[in-house]
């Protein structure tokens, strides 16, 4: 994670060529976690408010009403976490168009300090242009057509995937041999009414919170064996994403069950890639995938603990091969 601009460092307003300002805002106290900072949750909640902007810019101004003759759906997320941010930061978003497709578009946000104006994270949203009932996707417009054009934007590198494959699919043949029962129970509920949007579809940014909210039971000991196994001390030893990429294939409603089954699937130097399933638990129908890039860290140092070759062997027999994009 970069460490934040000196004041003098600052560039004099928001970056040029990643479209308009389309959400406002900062970091509330009850929004970061055990770790210290805003947890993974808020940034997509974020990010949603701020497609809501966006769709407006793209003459959409009622895409998110209860009113709605048509809207956005998410079909995938992807997400760089660029920077740590902390409670009390002043942040804004811009958003633009990547590319627009007959019934879709990839859509790219850039979330911003709004004191230094550096990029804190990315988020790549692929969106359907939908019926907001029955979610089947329809023609854009003209009137879209043309405002997408105007709004036209280039994918920097810092936004681009860069540890998970973008283009490949969920590993859906696993559930088909009823491979889920070899990961991890890690969280359990049922959708609340808050936890759906105006059409009653369980929230985006309810799946990597459920996700957050189970992490613990998975990595907690993963993150020990890596801190045990490293040169010097660590007393308080957390962990943190840095990318991120989601699958939504079904959206349960108010009172559906929903489970998240996880699996460490790989180890590297410094990171570790774990793959995460929603899943209705009394049908096993899959409901979205996700496969994260994680570090563990020191909560008092902020920096990154290196694997150990002694810990990647350690790691190695816990691995759930095949729970990862186009495997």
């Amino acid at each position: 994670m970069s460490a934040p601009q000196r004041p003098s460092d600052a560039p004099s307003g928001p970056p040029q060529g990643l479209g308009p300002v389309v959400w406002r805002g900062g970091v509330n106290t009850w929004e970061c976690d055990e770790m210290g900072h805003m947890n993974v949750r808020f940034y997509l909640a974020k990010a949603m408010e701020g497609l809501a902007g966006l769709a407006a810019r793209l003459g959409m101004p009622h895409a998110f009403t209860p009113y709605a003759e048509a809207t956005l759906i998410p079909l995938e997320h992807h997400i760089r976490f660029l920077k740590e941010t902390h409670a009390g930061a002043a942040l804004y978003m811009t958003g633009g168009v990547v590319a627009l497709r007959a019934e879709g578009a990839d859509l790219l946000q850039v979330l911003f300090d709004a004191r230094t104006h550096a990029p804190a994270a990315t988020v790549i949203s692929r969106v359907a242009h939908a019926r907001p009932r029955d979610a089947k996707a329809f023609a854009w417009p003209r009137r879209t057509e043309m405002a997408a054009a105007d709004l036209s934007i280039a994918l920097p590198a810092f936004a681009a995937p860069r540890s998970v494959d973008w283009q490949a699919p969920p590993p859906l043949a696993r559930v088909a041999e009823g491979d889920l029962a070899r990961l991890a129970p890690i969280s359990l509920g049922h959708v609340t009414p808050q936890g759906v949007d105006v059409f009653g579809r369980m929230r985006a940014e309810e799946f990597i919170g459920r996700v957050s909210d189970g992490i613990g039971a998975l990595l907690g000991d993963v993150r020990h064996v890596v801190a045990h196994a490293a040169a010097g001390q660590h007393a308080r030893v957390g962990g943190a994403v840095l990318e991120y990429r989601l699958i939504y294939l079904d959206w349960p409603g108010i009172g559906e069950p929903v489970e998240v089954r996880s699996g460490l699937t790989a180890v590297a130097d410094k990171v570790q890639h774990v793959g995460h399933w929603l899943l209705n638990p009394d049908t096993g129908t899959p409901l979205g995938f996700s496969e994260a890039v994680a570090v563990t860290f020191d909560l008092d140092t902020r920096k990154t603990i290196p694997i150990s070759d002694a810990a990647r062997q350690a790691l190695n027999g816990r691995l759930i091969p095949g729970h990862r994009f186009g495997a």
